[in-house]
């Protein structure tokens, strides 16, 4: 942990600091700017960032992009008001402008007080390698090939091949009015390979990838193959796909990727900002049952390697392991500093942005529904006549309802216990607080997804994980279909 600040801490000074000749003596003076005013709460967010992506198609790299992008962002808390204020220009006078702009939300009167500095560790989930240096650009296009050439192989029905890689090395140093400093290396990559299938005048597609915070010694052939045969499987599965039926039924919900209708249902309702503003289903209710018996939620930024773990949050605090909902009882909300004080509440390591150039928020890492203690077979088995929806694509969300409508992009129908035939066009309409008190019997093969999930909220993106196991939800589910 300590040798993970300390190279953590030097491509700090590397990249952010030593440049603009910046130490803690004059990030001080910009502290001494703002507390001339009473606040609650500030900080300086610095960012240097390096991202590419590459795309590959019939075989040729058709679309590459590369990114350099570094800043700060200044931002003070008073009660409930943020002021904000950030720019490209890493220097002392501009950190001084921006602290200038961000003095009118301070309150008059008391005077704030800095306090000495201090460094905070984090974790070590992670190590701080650059992924755009582990490969160069020839092995780059020739893995994107290979790639290809392989998913082609598999099948003389497959059509057509995209395939793309993307990898992003990002520094950030954290510093706050309390003396607070905190720094962090996040490697970040990810591989998609989406498919065409072609039979008889049909076409269907699937996109399949994969990632984490690695460098692109990840992408083992073993691993990009895996990705290739599940992109054709899948694919070919809805080549066979009948159109799906309608109306209320029982539903099951595959392990894996299908937690991001947790996620997006459940996951964002359980966030601090909505519960404090009362605009969430889930607000006033800890402590209550909000689920059945067996549900319990985690949101966990503290798994190794996974695409949504940060070593330490956006305001320079470790993350943890938050459970959220334990046996359908609500224990609790993920925070940032700003609502868990307002809310008198301990911190849980859950305030991310996009960017310096954005505030931060109470927002979800990895959240997961743990393990029951029931075989995905017998949950199938159990079901006299309903849809299995073992993969999702997009969907929909109103989080102060709950609200949601999602589409399955591999779905069964399934009779008296026996899956019968894939189907196509599932739509599955409801309300997540509501499912949660629905669900019948949960599985004992927690996954979590393959590490490709981009979660939004207020205009910022942000990487995230999610993970279910096998779950059955009884009633209330409506399946809108085509036939």
């Amino acid at each position: 942990m300590t040798f993970a600040y300390t190279q953590a801490s030097q491509a700090a000074g590397q990249y952010l600091l030593d440049p603009y000749q910046l130490d803690d003596a004059a990030l001080e003076q910009v502290f001494g700017e703002i507390m001339t005013r009473e606040v609650d709460y500030a900080d300086l967010y610095f960012q240097y960032s390096r991202a590419e992506g590459w795309s590959l198609e019939e075989g040729i790299v058709k679309a590459g992009s590369f990114n350099i992008d570094q800043g700060v962002g200044v931002r003070v808390v008073s009660g409930e008001k943020t002021a904000f204020a950030y720019s490209d220009d890493i220097s002392a006078a501009a950190l001084h402008s921006a602290a200038q702009a961000t003095r009118a939300i301070g309150r008059q009167g008391g005077r704030g007080v800095a306090g000495s500095s201090r460094h905070g560790s984090g974790h070590a989930l992670y190590r701080g390698r650059d992924p755009l240096a582990s490969l160069d650009e020839a092995a780059k296009v020739a893995l994107l090939e290979g790639l290809e050439r392989y998913t082609r192989s598999l099948d003389p029905r497959v059509t057509q091949v995209m395939a793309s890689l993307a990898g992003e090395y990002e520094v950030v140093y954290i510093a706050r009015h309390d003396g607070h400093r905190a720094a962090d290396v996040r490697p970040l990559v990810r591989v998609g390979v989406q498919v065409i299938v072609e039979q008889h005048g049909r076409r269907e597609s699937a996109h399949v990838g994969g990632g984490g915070r690695f460098d692109y010694s990840y992408f083992s052939e073993e691993r990009l193959q895996g990705y290739a045969r599940e992109a054709v499987r899948q694919a070919l599965v809805n080549l066979d796909a009948r159109p799906a039926p309608a109306g209320e039924m029982t539903v099951v919900l595959g392990s894996g990727w299908p937690g991001i209708l947790l996620h997006e249902a459940i996951g964002h309702g359980l966030e601090g900002d909505f519960n404090r503003k009362g605009s969430s289903a889930f607000a006033g209710r800890v402590g209550q049952r909000v689920a059945a018996k067996g549900v319990t939620v985690v949101d966990d930024g503290t798994i190794a390697d996974r695409r949504g773990s940060l070593n330490v949050d956006d305001e320079g605090n470790p993350t943890q392991r938050t459970v959220l909902i334990e046996d359908g009882i609500l224990q609790g909300y993920m925070q940032d500093s700003l609502n868990a004080r307002l809310m008198g509440v301990p911190i849980t390591g859950n305030a991310r942005r996009e960017s310096y150039a954005h505030i931060t928020m109470p927002r979800m890492t990895n959240t997961v529904m743990m393990n029951g203690d029931t075989s995905a077979e017998e949950i199938i088995g159990s079901i006299k006549r309903g849809l299995y929806a073992a993969n999702f694509a997009g969907g929909q969300v109103d989080i102060t309802s709950g609200k949601f409508v999602f589409s399955a992009s591999e779905a069964y129908w399934v009779e008296d216990g026996k899956i019968q035939y894939p189907v196509k066009g599932a739509t599955l309409i409801g309300n997540g607080p509501d499912v949660l008190t629905r669900v019948g019997l949960i599985g004992n093969d927690m996954q979590l997804d393959p590490g490709v999930g981009t979660c939004g909220k207020e205009g910022q993106s942000v990487p995230v994980g999610v993970g279910q196991p096998t779950i059955r939800v009884d009633g209330g589910l409506t399946v809108g279909g085509t036939a």
